[in-house]
């Protein structure tokens, strides 16, 4: 059975963000709520927690996962964009968009689209999110929990479909899914893959 941790949205208390970073650190998968649903998250560098989050959601290889990052200061550590895909994102970050960027040589292959070499990014505005990504320190690998048949508006939803699948669960109420607005950058042209929550008004 996960650990249950109830954290408020707006004013997240730092010593239950500090027990969810030491799962984390641990090699932990956690189901944490964002600003367009829950989501499945592990540390950067854990191998194992990957494989675990492919088995929940039942992923291929050539599935993008998203990483999770508290601002864009080391984009660059992570994917090859120009000066107009980085003013792009730092007019409309943090919301509810994932773009797909190419990866940059440093990125683990595991992380990369099988085919394209492409990766997921995301800046969410949620209060939990950026909280727990300041003590962590660095992005988490990251999925939307999606699965057949089952919808997930809060933390009971969550429970009765993957307790006993992940270490951890986060609970900060009310949080139905809203998908993002999927953005690729990673050609010649942006290419809107997905209409969501994030507003494509803001895209010109």
């Amino acid at each position: 059975m996960a650990k249950l941790i109830a954290i408020h949205p707006q004013n997240p208390q730092q010593r239950l963000v500090s027990q969810v970073v030491e799962v984390l650190k641990s090699g932990g998968v956690i189901a944490y709520p964002t600003d367009s649903g829950y989501a499945l998250g592990t540390a950067l560098g854990n191998k194992s927690g990957l494989e675990k989050i492919r088995q929940i959601r039942q992923l291929s290889k050539r599935h993008d996962f998203t990483l999770m990052m508290r601002d864009l200061a080391h984009i660059g550590e992570y994917a090859k964009l120009d000066n107009n895909a980085f003013r792009l994102l730092k007019k409309i970050l943090p919301g509810a968009y994932t773009f797909i960027l190419e990866g940059s040589r440093d990125v683990p292959k595991r992380l990369l689209h099988d085919k394209k070499k492409t990766i997921g990014l995301r800046i969410s505005a949620h209060g939990v999110v950026q909280a727990l990504l300041e003590q962590l320190d660095e992005p988490l690998m990251s999925v939307s929990l999606i699965l057949p048949g089952c919808e997930f508006y809060d933390v009971d939803d969550v429970r009765d479909a993957i307790d006993n699948q992940v270490d951890l669960i986060i609970d900060d109420g009310y949080c139905p899914p809203e998908p993002t607005t999927v953005i690729d950058l990673s050609g010649d042209t942006l290419e809107i893959i997905r209409h969501g929550a994030g507003d494509t008004s803001l895209i010109v």
